[in-house]
């Protein structure tokens, strides 16, 4: 009988980006509680729930007329403490004068400079009180204290917040850019580092390392981001590296608390084959390809599997550049025997339209 044909590609190395896949979870780059922080009766909600806010936004006002008050006091007491400070300097200036002329005795110069210095002391405290009272009619009208989103109020006007503690009015999340943090076996890493010190892979680093969000329905977000940062140590539980990329999110369209899967570009192959999936197989000893020799021959090639990209598997090793790969016709072709290669093909990138066919070697 005739060697059965199959179908081959011809593949040929070159640069290959390496990617990993991981779950990950979004969640706002900056997020900050807004809390009352002087008691009071609440009184108006100055902002739309669940929309974008700015910085010193005024979000809500408590009731100021206790503050107020206290403002007014203060100033009183400032007033009262500068009159007695000029009234005892002006004392003090004399009795120095008249001791010069030794008309009054130096306790009576000695009492009179004490007193100038106890009064400057109670202007300082006065107007110490002052800003304090300044500042607690500051805090009366509750600001946004970064720009994000505002969710909703905790609470409801006329309530009675800030009584011992701290109350939570709302909270301000900002969400453009947005964070992915995702965990990554350490062991992935340590092997790229000592391919990378062979020469074979060059590592992306910081912001030349782009990350892909995959939403929940499949879909690819459009807009990528970096990777921004990644620990230094590794989780003694799960064996991972913690990492955090930083993606745009101009229209809101990801949420913090999502779950998403991302696609992160770790690095280059210096010289990497693309291989169609299904053209991988394994058994016990790991991934093999059968490829057609010159003389039509089938023979089993043991490879590396780096990642993926598309459909296609990476190659680091195990193939050489002009190797014919069987695609198609696999349940026909078994090592040591002929087959008829015909070609189907190369490899094509993901998203790219399959190449013209090439002649294939040997035939």
């Amino acid at each position: 009988m005739p060697p059965p044909e199959v179908g081959v590609i011809v593949v040929h190395s070159k640069s290959v980006p390496i990617t990993r896949e991981a779950s990950a979870r979004l969640a706002p780059t900056r997020a900050s509680d807004v809390r009352a922080r002087v008691p009071g009766v609440l009184q108006k909600r100055l902002y739309k729930e669940g929309s974008m806010v700015k910085e010193g936004q005024l979000l809500v006002q408590i009731d100021t007329a206790p503050y107020r008050a206290a403002l007014n006091a203060a100033a009183a007491n400032l007033e009262q403490a500068e009159a007695s400070a000029t009234n005892a300097r002006v004392t003090a200036n004399r009795n120095r004068e008249l001791a010069k002329q030794k008309l009054v005795s130096q306790m009576q110069l000695d009492d009179s400079e004490a007193l100038e210095r106890s009064t400057a002391a109670q202007v300082s405290a006065a107007k110490a009180q002052v800003e304090t009272a300044r500042i607690n009619l500051g805090y009366a009208n509750v600001t946004a204290p970064i720009s994000g989103r505002a969710s909703q109020l905790r609470v409801l006007e006329g309530a009675l917040v800030g009584q011992g503690e701290a109350t939570l009015l709302t909270t301000v999340e900002q969400v453009d850019p947005i964070y992915v943090y995702f965990d990554q076996p350490a062991s992935d890493f340590e092997k790229l580092r000592r391919a990378q010190a062979a020469g074979q892979v060059t590592i992306a680093e910081g912001h030349l390392a782009e990350v892909r969000v995959i939403r929940a329905d499949g879909t690819e977000y459009p807009q990528a981001g970096t990777l921004d940062f990644s620990d230094f140590s590794v989780n003694p539980t799960t064996g991972a590296v913690a990492f955090r990329g930083i993606v745009p999110n101009p229209d809101h369209l990801l949420l913090p608390g999502m779950y998403v899967t991302v696609h992160l570009t770790a690095g280059v192959l210096n010289k990497g084959f693309e291989v169609p999936q299904l053209a991988v197989q394994r058994d016990n000893q790991g991934a093999y390809v059968l490829a057609v020799a010159g003389d039509g021959s089938v023979a089993a090639k043991r490879v590396d599997v780096v990642s993926s990209v598309g459909v296609n598997w990476v190659i680091s090793g195990g193939l050489d550049d002009g190797d014919q790969v069987i695609v198609s016709g696999l349940q026909m072709a078994h090592p040591g025997m002929k087959v008829n290669p015909k070609p189907v093909g190369e490899a094509a990138p993901a998203g790219a339209p399959p190449a013209p066919a090439q002649a294939a070697a040997g035939s």
